[in-house]
């Protein structure tokens, strides 16, 4: 038996944009010819998978067909959430369509996440087939590359061929997490590998009322064009629960799939920062380098109300006393120590750290070393140009 995806696609994205209304939910945000919802598309694209289950709601029904037409994907069901209840209902609600057979292994998998080496991620899906049951559950473990305070952890231990979850650590401070990463902590992907029977008992066992007005919801739907439309009484009356919250920590019938693969769920603007400058050169064209006294900057991509830029300082340079009417912009620093004002502190920042101007905040950053400063630059706003720009200081004579 195939194994069934089940897409969860209906975040909307709002931690990237803190101070703009225009927000794109992170799953269809274009970064130059592709979406992460199309690279999940591309994922399942594998005779391993059954046809998909997208769980969402009305808002991105157009995109998400849209996109379902660009990947040839013929054969879907889509599930439409009246309101939000968090993933709890969204996956239970996945597992009820009729034509699922109980026993069939399903795997739920976000629209918003990078993942690299998808050949070790299906294998592994593969190897563990095995081992479900009805009623226990698997989760993905990402191997850290880094401390994180933005995602959870699990502790695990070997038991015979499986990896038996012990705990969970919801986003912990910096120098708990070093100390989860050093007693082998995996993070919590928020992916999850169960069987239709296991997803159904566990719900039954631990949240009855989530199971009960889920399966009215489903009951009273209507079904269109691939389409299901949730009973919108029912399902309001579904008590809103994250599924970590819901299941996971009640039961004790947890194994990891541990992995050891490139992947992000690019929650920040660091993340998708650090994305750009890894893969620059595929995006760099030489005229859109743009030269300046105190160095250059290069336009590498504009996307839908964002700009991605590099900007290289050169050794003494300094940019004018500024701010934005129209834009807020996000910096990771990937070479140097600059020194940044922002209104009227004055700091310095190290490599790989991260800095936010919010719009309408003075700022400038001045090179005061001997070696070039590098800098990946987000621009987010209605106005991304050069003309949105009112400068208080400059060195150069260049004041407004």
């Amino acid at each position: 038996m195939r194994i069934r995806p089940v897409i969860l696609c209906g975040g909307a994205g709002t931690r990237l944009w803190p101070d703009f209304n225009q927000h794109q939910a992170k799953q269809f945000i274009d970064f130059g010819g592709w979406t992460l919802f199309g690279k999940t598309l591309e994922r399942i694209n594998n005779p391993l998978f059954d046809y998909p289950i997208i769980s969402t709601n009305i808002k991105y029904l157009k995109e998400i067909k849209k996109n379902l037409k660009k990947y040839r994907i013929k054969k879907y069901k889509i599930i439409l959430e009246p309101t939000k209840k968090n993933t709890g209902p969204a996956i239970l609600c996945s597992a009820m369509i009729e034509d699922i057979p109980n026993n069939q292994p399903l795997v739920f998998l976000t629209a918003d996440h990078l993942i690299g080496n998808i050949t070790k991620f299906n294998n592994e899906i593969k190897k563990n087939k095995k081992y479900l049951n009805e009623k226990n559950i698997f989760i993905f473990g990402i191997k850290p590359h880094t401390v994180s305070e933005q995602f959870g952890y699990f502790i695990s231990k070997k038991n015979k061929s499986l990896n038996k979850v012990l705990k969970f650590i919801e986003k912990p401070k910096y120098s708990k997490a070093k100390n989860i990463i050093k007693k082998g902590g995996y993070w919590n992907s928020g992916m999850f590998f169960l069987r239709k029977d296991s997803l159904l008992n566990n719900f039954k066992k631990y949240q009855k009322k989530i199971y009960d007005n889920t399966l009215l919801s489903i009951s009273n739907c209507k079904f269109v064009n691939n389409t299901y439309y949730l009973n919108k009484k029912d399902f309001n009356r579904i008590p809103s629960k994250s599924f970590d919250y819901a299941i996971l920590e009640k039961t004790r019938n947890i194994n990891a799939i541990k992995l050891n693969i490139p992947w992000s769920d690019l929650g920040s603007w660091k993340e998708i920062l650090l994305m750009f400058n890894k893969n620059k050169m595929k995006y760099f064209k030489k005229k859109n380098t743009f030269y300046r006294p105190w160095g250059s900057y290069t336009n590498l991509f504009y996307g839908n109300n964002f700009l991605i830029k590099e900007l290289i300082v050169k050794p003494k340079g300094v940019l004018s006393l500024q701010k934005h009417f129209h834009r807020s912009e996000h910096w990771v620093i990937t070479k140097g120590v600059p020194k940044i004002t922002l209104n009227k502190k004055f700091f310095l920042k190290k490599p790989f750290e991260t800095i936010f101007i919010p719009k309408g905040s003075i700022h400038r950053i001045q090179n005061i070393t001997n070696y070039t400063i590098k800098i990946m630059e987000a621009q987010l706003g209605s106005i991304l140009k050069e003309s949105d720009i009112v400068r208080y200081e400059d060195v150069y004579g260049r004041v407004n």
